[in-house]
């Protein structure tokens, strides 16, 4: 079956439908990574996006149990070429049987790589995919202009507290969209997690006397997420060690008077460069963001520059004076993605006073 992408500025791109063929509009991404397209599919901060893949050829290992979550968020999938036939030891199904499954839709066989220049050259902008050959510019343009993302962290957030039991340290993980790898980087180095629905009282939180609080990864623009931002403030104010990742980073920074802004397209990928800005070493990061914090904003007696992105110098990450608290906007538990930063983890155990 014909499928269609249409996007605001009124390119086409027509492919071949796969998995769900229902319409839908959504903020078209791109993703960089070679490899992970199942922990892509399956990352939380893709609701309320489209994603298309740059490698040229996606499944061939097919749906294996690496998942970041319970089911795939994002709205739509767009490859250049799907392989109909995966092999591989682990493999328990197709990405097509998979996308039919949840109802998201996608388009295969389109030039994912003049998508993408686009993308790169005028900005991340809405789209629309779908099999009906009948549609009329005048109706879509004006969907597509009037489409935002709201605030999507409501839908992807758990729905209660759980526990993963440890014999360490007690970590209270907000959970805005969290990948699962990480809790499982803090519970395989021992901790206890217990894991926070995202509107989750800093009260509650801190009545339990957890020795540290991970602020997690999410969806969509922070200044959307109004309530969340009044409780990361009075978790601020608390002496409890803070380590917090991408959403979770623009959060704090917003709590604490400085400003985020959308990029141009965003950094999806598993292979950005950034500078510890300590040190001068440059570490290899997974990411997965479109806003990113105004360092110009910052007071500098609340927190500092603490890493930088290589490529285009934006920030990558905060130390907070006088606090145990330090934030990344790349992922450190890197699924998919190198490990290079895993570290950051122990530097937060550490903070919390160290392995017992």
């Amino acid at each position: 079956m014909k499928a269609f992408l249409i996007l605001e500025d009124g390119n086409v791109f027509e492919g071949t439908s796969i998995g769900s063929t229902k319409e839908v509009i959504s903020e078209i991404v791109f993703n960089t990574s070679m490899t992970g397209y199942l922990e892509v599919l399956t990352d939380p901060s893709y609701a309320g996006q489209a994603v298309v893949m740059t490698y040229p050829l996606i499944g061939n290992y097919g749906i294996t149990p690496d998942m970041e979550s319970a089911k795939p968020w994002p709205d739509g999938y767009i490859v250049r070429e799907l392989s109909r036939m995966p092999s591989n030891f682990r493999c328990e199904g197709t990405i097509q049987d998979f996308l039919k499954k949840h109802d998201i839709p996608g388009i295969a066989g389109i030039d994912t790589r003049a998508l993408t220049k686009i993308l790169r050259e005028k900005g991340t902008m809405n789209g629309m995919i779908t099999t009906n050959e009948n549609y009329t510019m005048e109706e879509v343009i004006p969907k597509l202009k009037a489409y935002t993302t709201g605030n999507v962290v409501d839908k992807v957030t758990c729905s209660e507290k759980r526990i993963l039991e440890g014999k360490g340290k007690k970590v209270a993980l907000l959970d805005f969209g969290a990948k699962n790898n990480i809790a499982q980087s803090l519970n395989s180095r021992g901790c206890e997690v217990t894991i926070y629905p995202a509107h989750t009282t800093a009260e509650e939180i801190l009545a339990e006397n957890p020795d540290g609080i991970m602020l997690s990864n999410g969806p969509g623009d922070p200044k959307e997420c109004t309530a969340i931002i009044e409780e990361v403030k009075k978790l601020y104010a608390s002496d409890t060690p803070i380590f917090a990742i991408c959403l979770g980073h623009q959060l704090m920074a917003l709590a604490t008077g400085a400003n985020t802004h959308k990029m141009k397209y965003g950094h999806r990928g598993g292979n950005h460069p950034v500078k510890d800005l300590q040190t001068g070493r440059v570490y290899i990061s997974s990411q997965n963001h479109g806003y990113v914090v105004d360092t110009d904003t910052l007071d500098s007696k609340i927190a500092k520059p603490a890493f930088i992105n290589v490529n285009d110098g934006t920030n990558e990450g905060l130390e907070y004076i006088g606090k145990k608290i330090f934030t990344v906007q790349f992922h450190p538990e890197a699924c998919p993605g190198p490990q290079d930063s895993a570290y950051l983890f122990d530097r937060f155990i550490e903070m919390m006073g160290g392995e017992e």
